[in-house]
């Protein structure tokens, strides 16, 4: 299995309605993706998160499924919404469990 676990940061000027609607629609892509294993998003609250105020998570079956993620055409969807709303930087982490 592989998690993978995004950590975004946004703007000063990106609204709380915006980082809850990037929440929302990373959500609704569980229906569209395929070897998903568990999936979740929310806005970080930790006082530690330097910045990064949205945690993106997939935990998928297998390398395969992860490689099929990117180019999916509603996983670039959100994505394009997530730069839209403000996003300065993110982190990304695969790790294999």
């Amino acid at each position: 299995m592989i998690d993978h676990i995004v950590l975004v940061k946004f703007a000063d000027t990106t609204t709380q309605e915006q980082l809850q609607e990037v929440v929302d629609r990373f959500k609704a892509l569980r229906s569209h993706l395929t070897g998903v294993i568990d999936l979740q998003a929310g806005i970080n609250f930790s006082e530690k998160n330097q910045g990064y105020q949205v945690v993106l998570y997939v935990r998928f079956e297998d390398r395969a499924a992860l490689e099929a993620y990117g180019p999916n055409p509603h996983h670039q969807a959100v994505a394009a919404f997530i730069r839209e709303s403000g996003r300065v930087d993110s982190i990304v982490n695969d790790i294999e469990i």
